[in-house]
């Protein structure tokens, strides 16, 4: 399970930039972070990489699907870090690239689940499990005008970039896995 360290780094990764971008104060610690602004940009790669203070209050790519669901969201969240913790236990003997899949979906997921159960508190805006999360690296991919909108602009945060790192060495693990499955098939098909 020592894959688990590997979720433990993204967590603290994930948790110490959104306290930077969002900022805190522990007086009895003497730290005082200012944090950013929220509403404006700060370039970080001219216009295609910037920092910018968003709190969303739903899912990923701006599904919202409101505050009176908003617990329920935390509580699926919670039900599926437990899942991939429980499953990281129980495929401790599998293939290293499925445990490390796994390890950066759970850091990703407890790290937003950090905001959704305690940032409301923390920062004094919502009940626990009725918070927002912290979404700052704004990329513009493209830029595209459709019906009067533009579209191409994704802000994320480092448990996102976990989530995806994930997902993406689970599609590779699993074609990797079943490549030699696949190809007899590819080629029975053929003839």
């Amino acid at each position: 399970m020592r894959v688990l360290f590997l979720s433990a780094v993204i967590v603290l990764i994930d948790q110490v930039s959104k306290f930077f971008i969002k900022g805190i104060a522990v007086p009895f610690l003497d730290i005082n972070i200012k944090g950013l602004n929220p509403g404006v940009n700060y370039p970080v790669i001219g216009e295609t990489l910037k920092l910018s203070l968003i709190e969303n209050p739903g899912l990923g790519f701006g599904l919202n699907p409101g505050y009176e669901y908003k617990f329920e969201l935390t509580a699926i969240t919670i039900l599926l870090s437990a899942g991939l913790l429980a499953f990281l236990y129980f495929s401790r003997k599998d293939n290293l690239p499925k445990r490390i899949a796994t390890a950066f979906l759970l850091g990703g997921a407890i790290g937003n689940l950090i905001d959704r159960v305690f940032y409301g508190v923390i920062y004094e805006y919502a009940p626990l499990f009725y918070g927002n999360v912290v979404d700052f690296l704004n990329i513009r991919v493209t830029r595209l005008f459709l019906f009067g909108d533009i579209m191409g602009n994704y802000v994320f945060n480092v448990a996102d970039i976990a989530v995806t790192i994930g997902l993406i060495i689970y599609i590779f693990s699993f074609r990797s896995a079943h490549q030699g499955e696949i190809e007899p098939l590819a080629a029975e098909n053929q003839e």
